[in-house]
């Protein structure tokens, strides 16, 4: 199928974004800039409803450096609204640290630590008036010409509209995209055998807690860091038989204190605050399961592209999921407005130069992700996984993690012009 599209059609480009997330935010803050195309972007969510679903969120040295290369000044602006991600800190939770592996050891830059309604509140922020909000998708199919055809609800007056003729949609709504679902199916979704939970409360730890820790009971592990503004962000896991749903009992303020309570000393004084802050907050506390699904940018030959938690929903042990999107987003906003900047409209071009650009490196966070995780199932043992994570082979792959940003990124500076240069221009 010929996706590209003569230069002798007289109308602008046609791209469609389906999420205003965070690569679907930083792709129509880009191309919304560049001539000679017409970027929607439809998200589902109210203007200043920004969701506390993850609560809190550490974002990786490689998308801070991406981000600062292909557009500074919404660099800025989410630095911010965050804190820095210095170090790595591991201990058991009686005290007993196993190590601390400063960032600037392995990474060329600090990472950040962000909530999530913040996150999204920048970058929509940034992405302006490319963004429609408060919209019911309700209607995707291709045409026999391979262009897809959208038709949405709009929150503000009910009305029903269609968008026809898209030359690139992109699929940019979450890990259970409706958009990967109704034009390419779901992707195969794996569980790994891990109970997570997330909470997100003030800070009343009086200095406790305040960079990125993590402390294991077996393999039962808690992690917290402090976000701005005066907040503590905890996240805990525990093994769960691969496939099996949380129960219940589980749930409940006695198993939390049960499982990060270490049987044979007096928990340290952060842990003591972690658990006790936790049965107090049981009710508030979000749950899931740590799983994966199958990776996937494009389908085939069509003019579609996946982008974020869409393309590649992946374990969160090493804090890549946000950290995939950004980079997702500034490569794919990188690489779209060059090519427009150079004249060409050939999408498939595009497409499949993207895919070259990014498919091996998410193949290896992904798997890197889960290797890191080894220390949170069944039968593991905390101190001896935790260790080897500041051997040599583990700290090459943190390098190339943190450091190799992408195949392309000798040309993502390239559109720093194309992009404004102040945090005034940014947030316009």
């Amino acid at each position: 199928m010929n996706t590209s599209i003569p230069f002798a059609e007289n109308r602008p480009l046609r791209i469609v974004i389906v999420g205003a997330g965070v690569a679907g935010c930083i792709v129509a803050r880009t191309l919304a800039q560049c001539p000679g195309v017409e970027v929607t972007c439809l998200e589902r969510v109210a203007r200043d409803d920004h969701s506390e679903a993850g609560t809190g969120l550490n974002i990786g040295p490689n998308a801070i450096k991406l981000l600062r290369a292909h557009d500074p000044a919404l660099a800025d602006a989410v630095a911010a609204a965050s804190l820095p991600w210095k170090s790595w800190r591991t201990s058991l939770t009686d005290g007993t640290e196993l190590f601390t592996l400063p960032l600037s050891d392995v990474a060329d830059n600090d990472g950040v630590r962000i909530r999530w309604s913040e996150l999204y509140r920048v970058l929509r922020d940034g992405a302006g008036d490319a963004v429609r909000y408060g919209v019911t998708v309700s209607g995707i199919r291709r045409e026999a010409d391979g262009r897809c055809t959208l038709s949405y609800i709009d929150g503000a007056g009910g009305e029903s509209l269609t968008l026809r003729d898209i030359d690139l949609l992109i699929g940019a709504d979450g890990r259970y995209s409706d958009t990967r679902r109704a034009l390419s199916g779901a992707p195969v979704m794996r569980q790994v055998g891990v109970a997570i939970f997330r909470l997100l409360v003030p800070d009343t730890a009086a200095g406790l807690i305040d960079d990125y820790e993590q402390w294991f009971n077996g393999p039962n592990r808690l992690l917290a860091f402090r976000v701005p503004p005066g907040h503590i962000y905890m996240a805990g896991t525990f093994p769960l038989n691969a496939g099996d749903d949380i129960s219940d009992a589980d749930k409940t303020a006695e198993a939390l204190r049960r499982f990060y309570t270490p049987a044979n000393a007096a928990p340290g004084a952060q842990c003591a605050w972690l658990v006790d802050t936790l049965c107090a907050n049981v009710g508030a506390i979000h749950w899931a399961r740590l799983q994966e699904t199958e990776a996937g940018y494009r389908d085939g030959d069509a003019p579609l592209l996946y982008l974020g938690d869409a393309a590649h929903g992946m374990v969160p042990t090493l804090g890549q999921g946000a950290t995939q999107a950004i980079e997702d987003g500034c490569v794919a906003a990188a690489l779209i407005s060059r090519r427009l900047a150079a004249g060409s409209r050939d999408v498939g071009a595009w497409l499949h130069a993207f895919d070259a650009a990014r498919s091996e490196r998410i193949r290896f966070v992904m798997d890197f992700s889960l290797e890191a995780s080894d220390t949170l199932f069944a039968g593991s043992d905390p101190v001896a996984g935790s260790l080897k994570k500041v051997q040599p082979p583990f700290r090459a792959k943190l390098r190339r993690l943190y450091r190799d940003v992408a195949h392309d990124a000798d040309h993502v500076g390239a559109t720093s012009a194309a992009v404004p240069t102040s945090a005034a221009e940014a947030m316009r």
